[in-house]
């Protein structure tokens, strides 16, 4: 009988849910230096429908086009009718950013974003 390769340390930490009222420091590619504590599931759940929808190849989706994509990949019990998504999508997106799993493609107007990592 085969065995299963276990999910990578990196995939099982993804797919945790943070504890209630727990808290994840953000970044913002916009303002080096300075960071921000927000809802962790708020965070962790947007993370995911950012990467999801998010390509790996340039020229990537336009800030409207992220918006409209993540929305189908939201809990409802987080985000009732999408309440707030276009402002935590805008800060998942600036962390990412930040940390390089998400690059800005300035080289066509409107600006795009695409998966790095």
């Amino acid at each position: 009988m085969k065995r299963k390769k276990p999910a990578s340390r990196k995939l099982a930490v993804q797919m945790t849910k943070p504890a209630p009222g727990a808290v994840v420091t953000v970044q913002n590619v916009n303002v080096p230096g300075y960071t921000s504590g927000v809802n962790a599931a708020k965070y962790v759940a947007m993370r995911g429908a950012l990467l999801r929808v998010l390509p790996r190849r340039a020229p990537g989706v336009t800030q409207t086009e992220m918006f409209e994509a993540v929305m189908e990949h939201l809990p409802e019990d987080l985000f009732p009718n999408g309440a707030k998504a276009n402002w935590w999508a805008k800060t998942v997106q600036l962390d990412l950013e930040a940390k390089g799993i998400v690059q800005r493609s300035t080289q066509v107007k409107p600006l795009r974003w695409c998966r790095v990592k």
